[in-house]
């Protein structure tokens, strides 16, 4: 009876587990694709599933067959012995053959096509590209994009519009991480020393379905807080993407503090954090002023340092301890303890930088 209770108690978690893994938001599920490239690669996995359990299903067939078929009635009766058959040595060789190439023909179609970044490479009298590309840079623990043709650059937050191919450099400043946007396609490394390239499709109906935001993670282990390097990915019309750029491309300097309280954050960001953070989209913006996120359009971002929903009472709680939420990220360490006054009169210039109006 014990061992009856393990083997219900089992079946349960199994089935249980099985359920489980068709459950995802349309955010970050990669069982509901959200552009040309998911789909590719979902279909390519229905059809290994299906030969997979075809195959499954056909052997147990066999299997019981066999096992009722030629039992052995009494104990003096000797089934007939096969040996050597042509028939089924051919049988068996064949149709694993059969089986390859049917799931291998379309998998290396799908990775030709999809590695095809091309049009990333061809310039224009501009010496720009007609197509959109994106510059990642992976760093510890958060991400940089950059759009060289647009010259601007933001963090943390990618904007891309729907329905046309975005291009990508991939890149890491420290170490090995991985760009991954699970509902829109699979993932790309990010090296210290090679660029990757590939490209994504951001579909509007997915893009409408999930609200028009997807979430980005760091798919290789990178350290302490590993799981918390995400991103938000905002997914736009391309007339609505064009306003994001212009609005980036319209900020030609720091945003000023109107406050007397703001003017004092100001006062004591550009005493400290500037050194790392810059505050304008510019491209040109120094290499040192590129060691943590841009935060030109921090004020616009519904979350802090990635993980945290954006509030000033969470602000200031990343700004008097960032170990405490990000294990081991740059920011540690690095900063003057603040009082109350000055957590409250950074947090509102923080707070007050932004581009959409």
């Amino acid at each position: 009876m014990k061992m009856l209770a393990k083997w219900r108690l089992l079946s349960l978690f199994t089935l249980m587990a099985l359920v489980l893994s068709g459950c995802g938001e349309p955010y970050l599920s990669t069982l509901r694709p959200a552009g040309e490239v998911a789909q590719s690669q979902y279909e390519l996995m229905l059809l290994s599933t299906a030969i997979m359990v075809g195959v499954i299903a056909v052997v147990t067939i066999i299997f019981i067959y066999v096992i009722m078929k030629f039992r052995r009635k009494n104990d003096n009766e000797i089934p007939k012995q096969v040996e050597g058959s042509h028939k089924l040595e051919i049988l068996w060789t064949v149709i694993p053959i059969l089986l390859l190439l049917i799931l291998a023909v379309p998998t290396v179609a799908a990775t030709f096509k999809l590695a095809d970044v091309s049009p990333m490479e061809k310039k224009n009298a501009e010496g720009k590209t007609d197509a959109l590309v994106i510059n990642v840079r992976a760093n510890l623990y958060w991400w940089e994009f950059e759009y060289p043709n647009e010259e601007i650059i933001t963090s943390q937050d990618l904007v891309v519009p729907t329905d046309e191919k975005v291009y990508f450099n991939l890149k890491a400043s420290d170490v090995k991480h991985s760009f991954w946007i699970p509902s829109v396609g699979g993932k790309m490394d990010t090296n210290t020393d090679n660029i990757n390239k590939f490209w994504l499709e951001f579909d509007s109906k997915g893009a409408d379905e999930a609200g028009g935001l997807f979430y980005g993670k760091c798919a290789e282990l990178c350290g302490p807080s590993h799981a918390l390097m995400d991103f938000k990915v905002k997914a736009l019309p391309r007339a609505e993407f064009d306003q994001w750029v212009a609005g980036m491309q319209g900020v030609k300097e720091p945003v000023k503090a109107e406050t007397a309280t703001a003017q004092q954050g100001q006062e004591i960001f550009n005493n400290s954090c500037i050194g790392c953070h810059a505050v304008t989209p510019a491209n040109t913006a120094p290499e040192a002023a590129r060691v943590g996120p841009n935060l030109t359009n921090f004020g616009d971002r519904s979350r802090v340092a990635g993980v945290m929903d954006m509030s000033e009472e969470n602000i200031k709680k990343w700004l008097e301890d960032p170990e405490a939420y990000k294990p081991a990220n740059k920011m540690t360490g690095k900063y003057a303890e603040l009082s109350e006054e000055e957590l409250d009169a950074l947090t509102e210039y923080l707070m007050g930088l932004k581009v959409q109006k």
